[in-house]
């Protein structure tokens, strides 16, 4: 991938991430939490293991991971957004955990010594990364021989309505810096498994319903869209809010469920 391009890519997402940080925390977190306690649950993380966070956000699976591996284990959590890991460290003070560090970095250079970690997990956050490729063979070299991979990613529109939703509005937002990411990136997991497998992690997919609820299009749209629209032309912005309501509200600005669809990628690193 162009140098120039990359560094755009990862420029454009970390403005992003910082604008949302704070409604990430106060509305995102809560309705993902059957994501996060699925992934903790696949994980079956053991006392005294330790543990990566990749895309850890506001810190909702490492503080998890935290409260299971307990003060003999360890977890890292990682990011690109500064913002999101002010929160992510405010959550673990304010929960009292000893046994978490967070640090800034990417999917694709991960700041950690080479097999170190039991686990890496990741939920929502390979979506996003902008060399996969590269991602997978770094998740290689800090697991363990041995150690496990669980990573959430969103399934196809068709069977998750959050990416609907989001593809919907951003077809009226400029093209990103980079082709490729998004809540939709990875509905077909194929390329990426095998580049996992060629890392030399071998994997296996599950799928589940999960989901969360809205009162209102209007809470909807602030919540999923809000802040990512916001630099757009009033009417434009008009545009895309009718679009998304139009096809997932039906006439209605009643409650609404998001049935969304919640693909596992599960591996394990070779001896």
């Amino acid at each position: 991938m162009n140098p120039s391009r990359n560094d755009q890519g990862l420029e454009w997402q970390t403005g992003i991430w910082d604008r949302i940080s704070g409604l990430y925390a106060q509305e995102v977190d809560r309705r993902f939490v059957p994501v996060v306690e699925a992934v903790i649950a696949r994980a079956a993380l053991k006392p005294g293991e330790r543990v990566l966070d990749l895309g850890t956000g506001t810190g909702a699976v490492a503080a998890h991971a935290a409260a299971v591996v307990g003060r003999d284990g360890g977890v890292i959590g990682n990011d690109i957004s500064s913002d999101m890991l002010l929160l992510a460290k405010r959550r673990v003070t304010d929960l009292g955990f000893k046994n978490v560090e967070f640090r800034k970095g990417r999917a694709e250079a991960i700041p950690g010594e080479d097999s170190t970690f039991d686990a890496v997990l990741a939920s929502l956050s390979l979506m996003y990364v902008i060399d996969r490729g590269a991602a997978a063979r770094e998740i290689a070299r800090v697991l363990r021989p041995g150690g496990r991979l669980v990573a959430a990613v969103w399934a196809a529109s068709e069977e998750c309505d959050i990416v609907t939703f989001q593809q919907t509005a951003g077809r009226f937002a400029p093209a990103p810096p980079v082709p490729g990411v998004g809540p939709g990136a990875l509905a077909d997991p194929g390329a990426f498994l095998s580049q996992l497998s060629r890392a030399g992690i071998r994997t296996q997919v599950e799928q589940q319903q999960l989901g969360f609820d809205f009162d209102d299009f209007e809470s909807a749209w602030e919540v999923l869209a809000g802040v990512t629209t916001a630099q757009l032309a009033r009417e434009t912005q008009e545009e895309a809010k009718k679009a998304v309501r139009d096809l997932m509200w039906s006439g209605t600005d009643g409650p609404r469920h998001f049935r969304n669809t919640t693909q596992f990628i599960m591996g394990s690193a070779g001896g």
